[in-house]
Formats: C-alpha cells, sequence, structure tokens
C-alpha cells in the first residue's frame, strides 16, 4: 500500500473544502440549529391562548359579562350587536353572545378557536343557571418532556437534516466539480471510480457525527427534550440514515452535467419527503390510500426510527424492518451510480 492512498487523499480533500466554505457550515450547522431554536420557541409549552368574546348590548347584557368575566381564560365587553358582529367578522372575537329570552350564540364553527370559545362559554352560563353535572371528573394536567410538540420536532429535524446533507452535500459537490472540470483532471490519477465515490460518501458521514450534536443536543439544552434511547443506536441510526440518501444523491448526480440540472432532481426527489414523510407532524394524518408511497419513502422510515429510539428508547433490534428500508434506498442507488458514473 502506497504512503498516499486515494481513498484516504480524496476524503481529506474534501474535508478541507468544506471547513472552507462559510456558506456550506452555516447551512450544514447554523441553519438547522436556528431552525430548531426558532421552532421550539414557536410551538413550547404554554398557557391556553384567552378566549376573546362579545357580549350585545341588552339588559341583562353586564350581567352574562360578569359571568363569563369570572373565568380567567376569557376576555369579555360588552358592544353592539352590529360592532359585535364586525368583531367576529374581522377576527377581533372569537364568539357574540345575544342575551335575550332565549341565549343566542353567533360563531364561525370553521375556527377551531370560535368551537371552542362555544362550548367553554355554554358551559360558564349553563353552570351559573344552576346545572348539576351528574358525574363526577378530576382533572389531571400533563406536561412532562417527551409529550410536547418540541420533542416530536427535534427528531424530524435531525431526519431532514440528514436527508439534505447526503442529497446536496454528495450530488451537488459532484456535478459542482464536473462542470469545472475537476472530474477530467482525476480521471488521469491512478485512481478507482470506487475510491472516488466513497471519498465524498465518507467525507458526508464524519459531518454526521457534528449535525446530531448540534441538532439533539440544542433540543437537550434549550427545550429539555428527553432522550431515552441508547447514543450509540442513535449514532448507528444516523449513519444508516446519512449513507442512504448519499446513496440517492450519488445516483443523481453520477450523469448530470449542469447544476440547475442536479438541484431540480433534487428537489423533485426531496419535495414529497418535505411533505409526507412527517417532519413537522405524524405522517398517519394523510389517508390510508396514501400510506403505501408515505411509508415507502426512506425519510418516512428514518423519522420514525429516530423517534422510537430517542423518544420511547427503543432499542436498535426492533427497528430492523426499517433499517432493512434504508439499507435498500442507499445501497440500490450506490450500486447503480458505480454502473452508470461519468467523470465527464
Amino acid at each position: 500500500m502506497t504512503k498516499y492512498h486515494p481513498l484516504k487523499e480524496l476524503s481529506l480533500a474534501r474535508l478541507r473544502e468544506f471547513l472552507r466554505e462559510p456558506e456550506a457550515v452555516f447551512w450544514t450547522y447554523g441553519f438547522p440549529l436556528l431552525l430548531a431554536v426558532g421552532l421550539g420557541i414557536a410551538f413550547r409549552n404554554r398557557p391556553v391562548e384567552k378566549i376573546y368574546v362579545d357580549v350585545a348590548e341588552h339588559e341583562r347584557a353586564t350581567e352574562i359579562a360578569q359571568v363569563l368575566k369570572q373565568d380567567p381564560g376569557m376576555v369579555v365587553e360588552v358592544h353592539g350587536e352590529q360592532e359585535c358582529r364586525d368583531h367576529l367578522r374581522l377576527g377581533k372575537s372569537s364568539l357574540v353572545v345575544i342575551p335575550g329570552a332565549v341565549v343566542t350564540y353567533v360563531f364561525d364553527p370553521s375556527r377551531p378557536e370560535s368551537e371552542l370559545a362555544h362550548q367553554r362559554v355554554d358551559d360558564v352560563l349553563q353552570r351559573a343557571a344552576g346545572r348539576q353535572d351528574p358525574l363526577r371528573i378530576k382533572e389531571k394536567l400533563v406536561t412532562e418532556p417527551g409529550a410536547r410538540y418540541i420533542d416530536f420536532l427535534v427528531p424530524g429535524l435531525l431526519g431532514m437534516n440528514l436527508m439534505g446533507g447526503g442529497m446536496w452535500g454528495v450530488g451537488f459537490v459532484i456535478v459542482d466539480m464536473r462542470v469545472k472540470k475537476l472530474l477530467k483532471r482525476l480521471v488521469a490519477t491512478p485512481m478507482k471510480r470506487t475510491d472516488f465515490l466513497w471519498s465524498v460518501i465518507g467525507s458526508r458521514l464524519v459531518f454526521t457525527i457534528p449535525e446530531l450534536a448540534v441538532i439533539l443536543g440544542s433540543g437537550v439544552l434549550f427545550f429539555g427534550v428527553a432522550v431515552q434511547g441508547n447514543p450509540v443506536s442513535i449514532v448507528l441510526l444516523c449513519l444508516v440514515g446519512a449513507i442512504s440518501f448519499s446513496g440517492l444523491g450519488l445516483l443523481v448526480a453520477c450523469r448530470a452535467q449542469r447544476i440547475e440540472t442536479v438541484s431540480g432532481l433534487m428537489n423533485l426527489i426531496m419535495l414529497p419527503m418535505w411533505l409526507l414523510s412527517g417532519i413537522f407532524f405524524s405522517s398517519d394524518r394523510f389517508p390510508d390510500s396514501l400510506q403505501p408511497l408515505v411509508q415507502a419513502l426512506p425519510l418516512t422510515q428514518l423519522n420514525n426510527a429516530l423517534r422510537a429510539v430517542i423518544l420511547e428508547g427503543a432499542p436498535l433490534t426492533s427497528q430492523f424492518w426499517r433499517l432493512l428500508i434504508l439499507a435498500a434506498w442507499g445501497g440500490i442507488p450506490f450500486v447503480l451510480a458505480l454502473r452508470w458514473f461519468r467523470w465527464n
């Protein structure tokens, strides 16, 4: 074995190129961190928002308003009936109460906050009128880590970043080198095609661990995300995901001649996964007719496996079928890319 092995030297060259590009470093580490922090703040646990209710002017308006104000979650004002309806139309209030022999509720059932206001206001007024509930209940509020939206979101952001890094960090780089005629120069070197392709994938895998540390670490540090799984299992799962998307990136870039071409192809592949693979909300919300497609996507399986391992503490062996699907999405494209790859 020579002192300068092609795979080693190509991998080191890719690492140096990456570290010398501030934009690439930002989009790999800075952007996911800002996204996680921003969404975490936006969807943090917080008290239920105030319900805005207008009561139309009537001889009983003040009485009804005082009853409703006993609920600390309501903001109640008395206005003329037309002004109340204008407030409702403009979204300044969620419900209008019109007193009379029969109390009338005016609200928009298509607005969730209006439906909630309807139920809350009716409950308060019925209790004040002497209604007694036949069933005794007890409430227990739960805000434990692991059941919040931010806990659901962080693994999805991690999967999304692994997808973007694998596709853009591999596919875009190869086409950029082809456009700059760098690949033609490498043809003249004593190097195998497999050495070059593995060096691109290998340099991408090196950055997987820092990405995991930045995204998952920010979730734990800033929002108290509870990591229940084995750290080794999480790292291995991320590496499998990174390899899977790197294989797709290689396939997309194996013959593309222009930056515009590879950009369009990668966006075409990633867009369905952005929408369907459960990054920001559960993929189970899609209809049953779409589930075969949704479950066949690699990002869906990666996100589900990450949430199972990170949030539920599931062992890596329990994710065997998901790992198998990810391996297929990475292995088959790599073999095809190796066969179809062109230097120029």
